[in-house]
């Protein structure tokens, strides 16, 4: 089985740039799990309405699905949040082998300053509280890397990628 691979964290924390990096590295498929989600997920959170565990749970099986097929495949790297660890469990269960997760952390006043750089996307700044306080640290799951955020994209994603040789499951 191929290695299949979540770049998670809050919103702002770069996940997309480091999942698109890690996926070119690593020469296998990236998937924007933002594109994954249904339009009524997407009207919420433009809103500024938090998303339920039962709006995520379909576009977590989306996600799901995915990463089954690019782990029986060449391999796949997919951005998506994962804050909490039921969620990331059913995305184990989902994949059915080897699934690492990279977790991108970084300060309030950094991902604050990220997310108001940010142009085009659908997730307002005040959404940034919740998703924190919805963050369960993924800190002494099987196969987790952590990876401070406090720096280039071309260094988290090298962090990263070095964090990925040494991850056991």
């Amino acid at each position: 089985m191929t290695q299949a691979i979540v770049v998670m964290g809050v919103s702002g924390s770069g996940k997309s740039t480091v999942a698109e990096a890690v996926a070119e590295k690593l020469g296998v498929a990236f998937i924007e799990g933002d594109k994954l989600h249904p339009k009524s997920n997407v009207d919420k959170m433009s809103e500024g309405i938090p998303l339920t565990d039962d709006d995520r749970w379909p576009w977590l099986d989306l996600i799901g699905a995915e990463l089954r097929k690019g782990s029986e495949g060449k391999g796949i790297v997919v951005s998506c949040s994962a804050l909490k660890k039921i969620y990331r469990d059913r995305l184990r269960k989902a994949t059915g082998g080897p699934l690492a997760f990279v977790y991108l952390d970084g300060s309030l006043e950094l991902l604050s300053k990220r997310m108001g750089e940010r142009k085009g996307h659908f997730m307002p700044l005040s959404l940034l509280q919740t998703q924190l306080a919805t963050l369960e640290v993924p800190t002494g799951e099987p196969g987790v890397v952590t990876v401070n955020i406090d720096t280039t994209p071309e260094e988290i994603t090298a962090n990263a990628l070095a964090g990925l040789k040494s991850v056991t499951f």
